[in-house]
């Protein structure tokens, strides 16, 4: 037999890409890319690379004669008549990935390839119909995709290749995964549900439940029949209850096999890959290294890389700097002449990025003077600009260093210029100093804010210069210690000479933009940009001008309190003394256990390894509620003491001198879950539940004129846990505007009163925490046994949350990280620890931190919005002052409140939209008063 018939007796063999995944993996695989016209393209370039690979590179052998890509054609389809929660809770699109949606179908195109796409249905219909029409026609056929729906198809003749692994998949594969072959997926998918999807499902059954009911029942309906006779369990009664649900839910898992095709099997074939109109496409997008490949095959090197990258099953690794020489200190220059000053400038623009840090005479950056700058412009190639140096007093010997007022007006136009980007390690410090002077520092990254949105949770190693550096640069920077000394002989930074300010400063400019140049990449790569760019930087300064801002604090109120604390202090000590028999330092952990345990003989004392016994506030609220009169009086003690060292006394101390307002900092990366830290001093931690902590809110006013107003969302958490969770009976109570902990008490104990009331809102907020049996008995004063009753039937009341937990369990095990609804990463490296309570610690934290973290994001969303919303509304005196938890404080002219309460709550209200839309409201609680404690 001759090649030409042997050719001849193989049959058609279809490719159909599924585009939708191709578009996906480039995305987030391939570092960002911009064109010649400024357009984003590195999911583009990714896509090309992929389809240019196979299309042309299969093995021939076993490679297409008719290839088509098929993509989606828009979001609704007949599933949402169906359904309208079908695909609900789907969150856009990144913002950067839409404009390249045509750009992709051009590239595609430019192939000669078709691409296809049809109003009203997905791209697994159009790949279904493709697919039943060829092996009707005696086709071979091979879906280019790893969807689990589209293994439904796989048949004799029908396979699928997941590029991704390299792998083809036949009846085998569905068998092994599911435990159904591919006729029977289907009816697995619609028990089981998906949440992507948001496919509806039975609640409670999984992939393992659902292949075994399917497996012993033979199809949906036969398991749904069978129901009613199964033994009594959870599961049965879901099945009974839920059947039209699964019902549903397997239409919409079906695949639609009988659409009018759009274009004719045989005008698929693949014909090889036509030099035009590829070559305008590539020229227009300037891809040189794909134009190369035009050239011949020797240049199709990069190609192939990019591709093998995308498809190889691994991400590529974070780009090394291998050009990079070892980090030089003996390399930077002092600038001390207005020459070198504008080289240094001059290298900024011709770079196109800049790394800027300052120096100054101390921490707090609202009244700290400047002491100089540094900046880098690449490796080694880092300079320090003095502008503060010298001796502490007028007389004092000064180095040769530029005038103050010069250098800011020669940087000033740097710093400012739209074009040149600025990278900054914690830059709000920057901006803080600099804005000071009448700099607003635009555009900017922050290497902080990066390392934290990239690897959160990752280690205990920290986001700052010093541990970064020695992570990712292997490099250990110098120390401030090592510049100005230590102990009595400390001096300040001015004081520093400048060979050592020079190498100490420009290091941290130099290893800045190292890190910026690894890090940057990787945002991309690991799917971390939505949330840097649309919830973390924008952030940054906003929470500049709001340190700078500060807020009014009223010193004779704290006096006050102070004194009467000292009294209360006092007046405690005696009763505590009297109950005890005797003196002791109730301060002392070892003398307070002795009196406890030994001489008052309470039960459940625990001594240590240090050998005393152990009186954390868990050992004494227990003691508390079995009636010790004296461990209710230690915990008045102490929070008394607290609150007097902590704020009464402290917050004199902080108030400052020029604003006479306090001035508290706030980091970004403070908190895992992504929730905003305060410190120097800390705000966040003011008790708003007792009459002491409400006294010190008091403290804090508004200037003459103005009043303090307060907005907080309205029990953010449960509403999010009902979306996320999908819980209709708490998703119906929000839309309502019912009282929750009324509904959940009505739900779990049939009645509501006061009691339960209290207990049904201990119940919602510590079953998001992940609380054990013992936890919750602990709080509520009842048996495990009891605690254990109530968890159940909490579960069974909502048995969403049941599903969100496990799944959220599953996932944060299987990947090692959990994420918000708008992408943030959280990761849990103890998540499968041996030991037994660093695994179940990080499991409670894994429960929770979806949730928290998605509340963090929405606020901080609401104010980085916030202040061009008030603007537009002709508000600029309403001024945000302090942000605590899911609280946002406010500044304000009394004739502004009213108009101010609107836009404030439209702003908070929508704060997640357009990016994640919420099947619940966000309800904005505002308050307004003379003063913080007033205002609520």
């Amino acid at each position: 037999m001759s090649e030409n018939q042997t050719a001849a007796a193989k049959p058609n063999h279809l490719y159909l890409v599924d585009g939708s995944g191709y578009i996906f993996r480039a995305y987030h695989q391939l570092p960002p890319l911009t064109n010649r016209h400024g357009q984003p393209v590195g999911a583009v370039y990714g896509y090309t690379s992929m389809l240019w690979k196979l299309a042309a590179e299969l093995d021939k052998a076993d490679g297409p004669t008719h290839l088509a890509v098929v993509l989606d054609k828009g979001s609704h389809t007949f599933r949402n008549d169906m359904y309208d929660q079908y695909k609900a809770h789907r969150p856009p699109p990144p913002e950067d990935l839409v404009p390249q949606f045509p750009l992709i179908r051009d590239a595609t195109r430019a192939f000669s390839l078709p691409c296809i796409e049809e109003a009203g249905f997905e791209a697994d219909d159009i790949i279904a119909t493709y697919t039943c029409r060829a092996v009707e026609a005696g086709w071979n056929v091979t879906i280019v995709s790893s969807d689990k729906d589209l293994m439904q198809l796989i048949q004799p003749g029908v396979d699928m290749y997941d590029t991704m692994k390299n792998e083809r998949r036949g009846a085998d594969y569905v068998v092994g995964k599911f435990g159904v072959p591919p006729e029977k997926l289907g009816d697995v998918l619609a028990l089981m549900g998906d949440s992507v999807d948001n496919v509806p499902g039975v609640p409670g059954i999984g992939p393992k439940t659902a292949s075994k009911l399917i497996t012993e029942y033979g199809d949906l309906e036969s398991v749904l029949a069978a129901a009613p006779s199964m033994k009594k369990s959870k599961m049965q009664e879901n099945l009974i209850e839920h059947s039209d649900m699964a019902r549903l839910s397997r239409k919409l898992v079906a695949l639609h096999c009988e659409m009018t095709l759009p274009e004719p099997l045989d005008d698929l074939t693949l014909k090889g890959i036509p030099e035009e109109p590829l070559r305008d496409f590539l020229e227009h997008h300037g891809f040189k290294a794909l134009l190369n490949r035009l050239g011949g095959p020797a240049a199709a090197v990069a190609v192939a890389a990019a591709s093998a990258a995308i498809t190889s099953g691994t991400p590529p690794p974070p780009p090394q700097i291998e050009d990079a020489p070892p980090i030089d200190c003996s390399a930077y220059e002092t600038v001390v002449t207005e020459e070198a000053l504008d080289r240094w400038i001059a290298a900024a623009y011709a770079e196109g990025i800049v790394a800027v840090d300052t120096e100054t005479s101390a921490l707090d950056a609202v009244s700290a003077a400047l002491v100089g700058v540094s900046l880098s412009t690449g490796p080694n190639l880092a300079c320090y600009i003095p502008v503060g140096h010298g001796g502490m007093d007028m007389f004092a010997e000064k180095p040769l260093q530029l005038p103050l007022d010069l250098v800011l007006a020669k940087l000033k136009p740097l710093l400012e210029d739209d074009s040149i980007l600025k990278v900054g390690q914690n830059i709000k410090y920057d901006l803080t100093v600099l804005g000071r002077h009448g700099i607003t520092v635009a555009p900017f990254d922050d290497t902080i804010v990066m390392s934290f949105d990239l690897d959160a949770g990752q280690s205990l190693a920290g986001h700052g210069m010093d541990e970064a550096a020695k992570t990712h640069l292997g490099h250990t920077c110098i120390s401030f210690k090592d510049v100005v000394g230590s102990g009595k002989n400390q001096i300040s930074f001015a004081e520093a000479q400048l060979d050592k300010a020079t190498a100490y400063a420009a290091e941290d400019a130099d290893v800045t933009l190292r890190l910026w140049k690894l890090f940057k990449p990787r945002l991309h790569q690991e799917g971390a940009t939505r949330i840097y760019e649309m919830v973390d930087r924008p952030l940054v300064p906003v929470i500049a001008k709001m340190e700078h801002t500060g807020i009014k604090v009223d010193r004779e109120h704290l006096s006050r309190l102070s004194s009467e604390f000292t009294d209360g202090i006092a007046r405690l000590e005696g009763e505590i003394h009297a109950l005890a028999g005797q003196p002791f330092a109730i301060g002392s952990t070892q003398q307070l256990g002795a009196i406890l345990f030994d001489k008052l003989g309470l039960k459940g004392g625990k001594k240590g390894k240090s050998g005393a016994y152990s009186t954390d506030v868990t050992i004494l609220e227990k003691l508390k509620a079995e009636g010790s009169e004296i461990s209710g009086k230690v915990l008045d003690w102490r929070q008394l003491s607290k609150l007097k060292s902590t704020y009464t006394d402290a917050l004199q101390q902080q108030i400052n001198a020029q604003t006479g307002r306090v001035h508290t900092s706030y980091s970004l990366t403070g908190a895992q879950t992504g929730r905003l830290s305060s410190n120097d001093p800390n705000l966040q931690n003011i008790p708003i539940r007792t009459e002491t902590g409400r006294q010190i809110r008091h403290a804090f006013v508004a200037e003459p004129g103005n009043v303090i107003l307060a907005a907080d969302y309205s029990q953010i958490e449960l509403r999010l846990a009902a979306h996320m969770a999908d819980v209709p009976a708490l998703k119906e109570a929000f839309a309502n505007g019912e009282d929750i902990h009324n509904r959940t008490a009505e739900e779990l104990f049939g009645e509501v009163n006061r009691d339960t009331r209290g207990r049904a809102k201990t119940i919602n907020f510590a079953i998001l925490y992940g609380i054990s049996r013992w936890g919750l008995a602990s709080r509520l004063e009842i048996s495990a046994d009891e605690a254990q009753d109530m968890i159940s039937r909490y579960y069974e009341r909502f048995p969403g949350i049941s599903v969100y937990i496990n799944e959220t369990l599953e996932k944060a095990r299987a990947r090692g990280y959990t994420e918000t609804l708008f992408g943030r990463k959280t990761w849990f490296p103890r998540i499968r620890a041996s030991i037994q309570h660093e695994r179940q610690g990080a499991e409670r934290a894994a429960i929770n931190a979806p949730i928290q973290g998605t509340s963090a994001d929405i606020i901080k969303r609401a104010m980085a919005r916030m202040g061009p919303a008030l603007e537009k509304a002709g508000l600029p005196d309403v001024k945000m002052l302090l942000q605590v938890h899911d609280e946002l404080v406010f500044e304000l002219p009394e004739s502004d409140v009213e108009a101010a309460s609107a836009i404030i709550r439209d702003t908070m209200a929508g704060a997640a939209e357009p990016a994640v839309k919420l099947s619940v409201p966000l309800g904005v609680e505002i308050g307004t008063g003379p003063s913080w404690g007033a205002a609520h």
